[in-house]
């Protein structure tokens, strides 16, 4: 019975950790203000791990065609690359990381080519 307590209370430890360092991660304004949390964006079997997929993005931020749109007039548009194997795999959250200060992917390989603001 000892080791069965002693073994939740490790486990209840863990969760809490696991919590507050996802809490502790900042959140662009835009998504605080819109009250958001983490399974609004991560799986909810994995809220404070799991990657979050593009289609969870697109709930609030629209498809790829609105997102090309609203940058049709940046050269290029990050949000129309080409069709290539290598840009095919790229996913909204290789730019626009929310728990860090975003990047601009495309300078990975196309160093000084671009010069992108990223929201």
């Amino acid at each position: 019975m000892r080791l069965v307590r002693i073994l939740a209370l490790g486990l209840l430890s863990c969760l809490a950790v696991g919590v507050r360092a996802a809490e502790d991660k900042p959140l662009p304004a835009p998504h605080v203000k819109a009250k958001l949390i983490c399974h609004d964006c991560h799986q909810k079997e994995k809220p404070t791990t799991a990657a979050v997929p593009d289609e969870a993005c697109m709930i609030c931020h629209g498809d790829y065609p609105a997102m090309k749109a609203l940058t049709k007039d940046a050269k290029p548009n990050p949000h129309d690359p080409p069709r290539t194997e290598v840009h095919a795999s790229i996913t909204c959250t290789d730019c626009h990381r929310q728990h860090k200060p975003p990047v601009v992917k495309c300078l990975e390989c196309h160093e000084g080519k671009f010069a992108f603001k990223i929201k």
